[in-house]
């Protein structure tokens, strides 16, 4: 019989290129949100991945770019800090030529890495053969792959020859999980994660990457059937709350309503949902309102 491997896997990339969409896709379920916008993943989310063969603890890490501020810091910090602590390293990319800025500082990061590294050529479903061929020749030296493997992680497209792959390069350990934990997320935390993800969908350009959901109180009803939820978004300027809120409170009503329906999916139970909004100035560049708020450099 063939012995149980176990193994934490590392998930990084520039934002946007479909690294919480892959795991999601490898788990099964939804944990990490996902959003066209930056700064979508803010902490490190584990997720486990549970079969006969093994069992794979992916990391999803924020996006690797230049920081701006004490939260790009964090994120920064949380990504950074995986790649020599794992067994293994997905490097997600688009199927273009063209290696930007963004690409070129994750090549610097991974020149010291002594951790076998994947490159994984991900959204396959919008590219011809020939431009997945000529991407790999672009990245094929610039870093020392251990494999190429090119995905389509919304499509699920060679996603279980991924999984496959990954298992051959892990050694044989114990199951570090129970074989039904999905993710060591508190549920507190992925139901913030959910109302953010929606208030990101919703809302104009301006305003998503100065937003943090706080969960005020959790609190199932004694029967046991329904949760009642409060929430407040934390907004940096009065401009953008009222933006939130909506007119006549119509934009606050819909992202409450959007994101009822996932966090009921999620709890599998029936949620009363209040939300509110409040302004904290330049929060983002406040350490103390970081650590309130979940984005605690110690705890890295």
């Amino acid at each position: 019989m063939s012995k149980f491997k176990s193994g934490f896997v590392t998930i990084i990339g520039r934002p946007n290129v479909g690294k919480s969409t892959l795991m999601n896709r490898l788990i099964g379920q939804k944990i990490a949100i996902t959003s066209s916008k930056a700064q979508t993943t803010r902490n490190r989310i584990q997720t486990v991945y549970t079969c006969e063969e093994g069992q794979i603890v992916f990391l999803d890490t924020p996006g690797i770019n230049k920081a701006k501020n004490k939260l790009g810091d964090y994120m920064l910090m949380a990504a950074e800090r995986t790649l020599n602590e794992v067994d293994l390293v997905l490097w997600l990319v688009e199927p273009t030529t063209f290696i930007g800025g963004g690409e070129q500082y994750i090549i610097e990061k991974l020149q010291n890495v002594k951790t076998p590294i994947f490159l994984v050529i991900n959204k396959t479903d919008l590219a011809k053969e020939e431009e997945i061929l000529k991407a790999i020749v672009a990245y094929k030296d610039k870093v020392n792959f251990a494999e190429v493997i090119p995905v389509s992680a919304l499509e699920g497209t060679n996603t279980q020859d991924l999984i496959d792959t990954i298992f051959r390069y892990l050694p044989e350990g114990p199951m570090y999980y129970d074989e039904d934990t999905v993710t060591d997320q508190p549920e507190r935390q992925i139901v913030a994660e959910l109302i953010r993800e929606k208030a990101l969908r919703l809302l104009s350009q301006e305003i998503p990457h100065g937003i943090a959901v706080v969960i005020e109180r959790m609190k199932i009803r004694p029967k046991g059937n329904i949760v009642d939820i409060e929430a407040t978004i934390i907004c940096e300027r009065d401009s953008h709350k009222g933006i939130i809120i909506g007119k006549k409170g119509a934009m606050i009503k819909e992202i409450g309503s959007t994101a009822r329906q996932e966090i009921e999916n999620l709890l599998d139970m029936k949620v009363n949902l209040k939300m509110w909004v409040k302004v904290k100035k330049d929060w983002r560049d406040s350490d103390l309102l970081l650590k309130n708020y979940g984005y605690n450099k110690k705890e890295l």
